[in-house]
């Protein structure tokens, strides 16, 4: 399988962060309280933190924190996080463009091409006899149910946001959970 360098796809000076199911991404611990994101958030740059409006009533309040690269002249946030009143730190998103590379079993999520991610996706399920899924708007990534993988338009091409979560406040899927702020991000 091979994969296509991060300066093939126009992103340089990338973090890696590591994945764990159900623990955290990187320095981002699921359960973490609004204060506790932004101190560690430090690491990588500048936090903004908002209200999220309060869309379906199931749902406690909930934070949204941007997290801006140091360095970097773009407005967009390298990761976005939240925290609901309830849960905690439920959903952590690494832009396409300038959020840290994460993987899963050996596959870059992050800013990958949808095509190409989905080729990769259906390569390793067969070579090592597992399984991949497909989200309901037909973005493949891996059969993992903590990441979502969506869809962020950098210029004409559709590149991979994907988004690590836990279920919040009496959500029955990470998908049931996602924040209404990721719906339509970076859809043109």
């Amino acid at each position: 399988m091979t994969f296509k360098a991060e300066a093939d796809s126009g992103v340089a000076d990338r973090d890696e962060w590591s994945y764990a199911p159900a623990v955290g991404v990187g320095p981002l611990r699921f359960g973490m309280t609004i204060d506790e994101v932004v101190e560690t958030s430090q690491v990588l740059g500048q936090t903004e933190v908002s209200d999220c409006p309060h869309v379906h009533a199931i749902f406690s309040p909930t934070w949204k924190i941007e997290v801006h690269r140091r360095g970097v002249a773009s407005s967009l946030p390298a990761v976005t996080a939240y925290v609901s009143q309830a849960a905690g730190l439920f959903c952590i998103a690494s832009d396409a463009i300038h959020g840290p590379q994460v993987g899963h079993d050996g596959i870059p999520l992050v800013g990958r091409d949808l095509s190409e991610l989905e080729s990769d996706e259906i390569a390793h399920a067969e070579a090592v006899d597992g399984h991949f899924r497909y989200t309901p708007e037909g973005y493949a990534g891996p059969d993992d149910p903590g990441v979502v993988i969506r869809g962020q338009c950098v210029g004409q091409v559709l590149r991979s946001r994907p988004l690590f979560m836990v279920t919040r406040d009496g959500a029955n899927t990470e998908w049931d959970s996602m924040p209404s702020e990721e719906y339509h991000h970076g859809q043109s």
